[in-house]
């Protein structure tokens, strides 16, 4: 009895120590689950990249790792830099002209260009007259709208600065993962087998494949996107056509009003300087080329792995921006897609033979 005791008591404390060093392992990694999870991604996502890259380097996977962190500093990071120095720049410019207004409230006539902005130009300045027969409530109005504007702009700085040093954290943790891909590649298949047996390694190959049909129709519509913006910005003579492209680019993430902004913005500055007809161009142009890409390059590129709803999409980027910040806007559309491909395949095959360990 006294042994059976003592057995049991020394398998409690094995338990123990193990849930300890559990708990202790995932206090640490914590901090860095999105960073974590997004590397990751990346690494599955350009891995026939870096295969090519490791090729020319005969066979040496450090020198192919920094290769790749390299192309993607020079590809997400730094215009991710300019980006966020520009929108600190356009905030503290928007706060300082509107300041007088919403100091003294809206002048006796709208602005010249506003009223004579075609179909809806009428309208708006009789309206704006309205307004300004009372002044008190209009003041108080605009007075309670700057604080939660200033907090949006704001927060959207703060948000581009955040995945700043996000991206390069996340390309830290992807030049170790490339310089040991065949490791943990290793430890993945075998993990799984030992997990699930075959359905193991088919959930492991299913994943892989839905991490990249993902991450490229979203990347891919994004950089179509802003290509075909690019093209507009150089026929309306926009100036910072690079700067737009990549803030294109970014944006275009967002479901629905991503790519508008930066169009919309354009057509404003072009209408505002007195270039009517490159204006409505300019929307022409958003309307029926730029955010209509969305509709005929994602179903293709992603076709090939599953389909993605829009809600997914748009529940993927705002609640993976709540919880992993900018990364949140490639991270958490991948990680829906995948668990719901990942549950269907379950569903679908729900008896399979326990692996023998």
């Amino acid at each position: 009895m006294k042994q059976q005791i003592s057995s049991a008591q020394k398998q409690i404390i094995q338990i123990a120590i193990v849930a300890l060093l559990l708990i202790g392992c995932i206090a640490v990694l914590l901090p860095f689950t999105g960073t974590l999870l997004f590397a990751g991604v990346i690494c599955v996502t350009t891995a026939p990249i870096r295969n090519r890259l490791l090729k020319l380097c005969r066979g040496r996977s450090s020198l192919a790792a920094a290769l790749m962190s390299l192309l993607l500093l020079l590809l997400l990071v730094a215009p991710m830099a300019l980006i966020s120095g520009s929108l600190a720049e356009g905030v503290e410019s928007a706060i300082h002209y509107f300041k007088p207004i919403l100091e003294s409230g809206l002048p006796n006539d709208p602005p010249v260009w506003l009223a004579k902005f075609p179909i809806v130009g009428p309208g708006i300045n009789d309206y704006w007259h309205r307004l300004v027969d009372s002044r008190e409530e209009m003041n108080l109005l605009l007075r309670q709208l700057l604080d939660p504007t200033r907090k949006i702009a704001l927060a959207t700085v703060a948000l581009f600065g955040q995945g700043l040093l996000q991206l390069v954290l996340v390309i830290f943790f992807v030049f170790f993962m490339f310089r040991d891909a065949e490791n943990y590649a290793d430890a993945l298949h075998t993990g799984s087998q030992k997990l699930a047996g075959e359905l193991g390694e088919r959930m492991l190959r299913l994943a892989i494949g839905t991490v990249t049909g993902v991450m490229v129709g979203i990347v891919g519509t994004a950089a179509a996107q802003s290509l075909v913006a690019m093209i507009g910005f150089l026929i309306a003579d926009v100036p910072g056509v690079i700067m737009l492209t990549f803030a294109t680019f970014f944006f275009s993430m967002i479901p629905v009003i991503g790519a508008t902004l930066i169009w919309l913005g354009a057509a404003a500055w072009l209408y505002d300087g007195g270039q009517t007809g490159w204006a409505i161009f300019m929307i022409l142009w958003g309307m029926f080329g730029i955010s209509s890409v969305d509709n005929f390059v994602k179903p293709i590129l992603i076709s090939r792995t599953s389909s993605l709803p829009l809600l997914l999409i748009v529940v993927g980027v705002f609640g993976g921006v709540l919880v992993f910040g900018f990364i949140g806007l490639f991270l958490g559309p991948t990680l829906l897609a995948l668990g719901q491909v990942l549950i269907r395949e379950w569903l679908a095959h729900p008896d399979y033979e326990e692996p023998s360990i």
